[in-house]
């Protein structure tokens, strides 16, 4: 058996390709959309991929299963479980089975046996993984978003992302029996491979190893105690406090991973455009992606830009702040652009109708920049009551320590909130140390806000001061 995790590191998302080399045939598991790298495996070990399924309708990226099946012919095998809210559609064409607890997909000597793990979501499958050419048993479980590496899915988000109330204390509940009756059932020696390493919204403890195993997790994880002891109310409890802020986009990927997407195929490098070009653009609509770093984009950019520095967060944050409605141009450097353009595919931002590589020769005129204060400047306009400080850090951020009177807001929820962000006096802006801040002020800018300070160094550097702080539940939030 050829078993290959392919991991992707923005969305710290893992894929799985399994092979078998006596049939030459393989299955992939939780494709991205960006699929080239399944074909690449495939023929880089003399393999025809016969079968693509996944685990879930994910929130998170976009899907390729649909994507790989249709550029391979193979065949999709899709969970059958959950509710009608969460049943496949757009699968006309495909050639598909729907599967259920139980079922076996067979590629070869190599067999995953279905087995339902809702609490993630109501649809939620694992596959427990067996090489026929060598064992009687199964040694591998792919868990998807159910275990990860010393943690487990949150059952809030289709609640928190998708609107769907009611479902995080039910889904909860259905987490603590599919650990139960599904995963410590397993055998201690079995491997289990996530769907998800750290940096994921998916949890919020997610480790950064690859892998663990069943027997690990049976000792170590933090929920291992409520099952040992059947405290369903406390794992409850605890499962849902804490989770980290989701994303706005994830109901965007929901929709789309249920009732289907455009095939891209081949996907296309964006090219260069002339200076003419790139205004022609701007002026149809076309929003402008500041790629650079923060001090770059602090020290002069075009006005309505959007600051998203490349980096490894750049698909998330893209998520959470870029429309699907608009057409992007991308600020980047050349070698750059085709892996910035392929981070936006995996989350459905498809729009990238070309680049240009700085400012130089494509604005005339002034360029706008960003206000900056030191701690001890917007120390001096906080103790006269004269500005706002406005704490875009994650919520449990905020409560484990603030600026005393700070208002809360997540960076990534400003555009859905700026009628409860202040115009009337100096708003100064932190997070950690100031690349959130600087993130969330140039949404704010380009949402015409003339009143946005960032603080440099953010509230690392009032710390270092000596500043005062507090922690503790925030007496003043802005609403998530």
């Amino acid at each position: 058996m050829l078993f290959r995790q392919i991991y992707e590191e923005g969305l710290a998302q893992g894929s799985y390709f399994i092979g078998c080399q006596a049939q030459g045939t393989a299955v992939v598991v939780d494709p991205r959309r960006d699929i080239q790298v399944y074909l690449e495996e495939a023929q880089k070990n003399g393999l025809k991929i016969v079968a693509v399924t996944e685990t879930h309708i994910h929130a998170d990226y976009l899907s390729g299963a649909r994507e790989l099946a249709r550029a391979t012919g193979a065949k999709l095998y899709l969970s059958d479980e959950g509710d009608e809210n969460w049943k496949y559609r757009g699968l006309e064409g495909f050639d598909y089975q729907l599967v259920k607890d139980g079922d076996e997909i067979r590629v070869g000597n190599v067999t995953l046996t279905v087995v339902h793990t809702p609490g993630h979501t109501p649809e939620h499958i694992s596959f427990l993984v067996r090489d026929g050419a060598t064992a009687t048993e199964p040694g591998f479980i792919l868990t998807g978003d159910f275990v990860f590496v010393g943690d487990i899915g949150r059952p809030d988000l289709l609640e928190e992302a998708a609107g769907i109330l009611g479902t995080a204390e039910p889904g909860a509940r259905r987490m603590f029996k599919s650990l139960k009756e599904k995963f410590l059932t397993l055998p201690d020696y079995v491997q289990v491979w996530p769907g998800h390493g750290a940096g994921s919204a998916c949890g919020k403890g997610l480790g950064a190893v690859a892998s663990t195993t069943v027997g690990y997790e049976r000792r170590f994880a933090w929920w291992a105690d409520y099952l040992a002891k059947d405290d369903e109310a406390g794992f409850v409890r605890a499962l849902l406090s804490g989770q980290p802020e989701a994303p706005y986009y994830f109901a965007q990927m929901k929709r789309l991973n249920r009732d289907g997407m455009p095939i891209l195929g081949e996907l296309k490098e964006p090219h260069p455009f002339t200076p003419e070009q790139f205004q022609q653009k701007l002026a149809e609509g076309a929003l402008l992606v500041d790629t650079r770093d923060k001090f770059a984009f602090a020290g002069g950019h075009l006005e309505g830009a959007i600051n998203i520095p490349a980096g490894k967060s750049f698909s998330t944050w893209a998520g959470w702040l870029l429309p699907y409605d608009r057409d992007f141009i991308l600020l980047a450097s050349p070698g750059r652009v085709q892996e910035l353009a392929t981070q936006l595919v995996r989350i459905g931002l498809d729009r990238v109708v070309g680049y240009i590589p700085s400012l130089d020769g494509y604005v005339q005129g002034e360029l706008e920049t960003v206000p900056q204060f030191t701690a001890a400047e917007a120390k001096a306009l906080w103790e006269r009551g004269e500005a706002v400080i406005l704490d875009v850090r994650a919520a449990d951020e905020h409560q484990a320590v603030r600026i005393p009177g700070a208002l809360n807001l997540h960076a990534g929820r400003v555009m859905k909130h700026l009628g409860r962000i202040p115009r009337d006096k100096p708003v100064v802006l932190h997070c950690l140390g100031g690349d959130r801040s600087s993130t969330a002020i140039s949404a704010l800018l380009a949402a015409g806000f003339t009143n946005v300070i960032n603080l440099t160094g953010g509230i690392r550097a009032w710390q270092e001061h000596g500043f005062p702080t507090e922690k503790g539940e925030a007496r003043q939030a802005v609403g998530a």
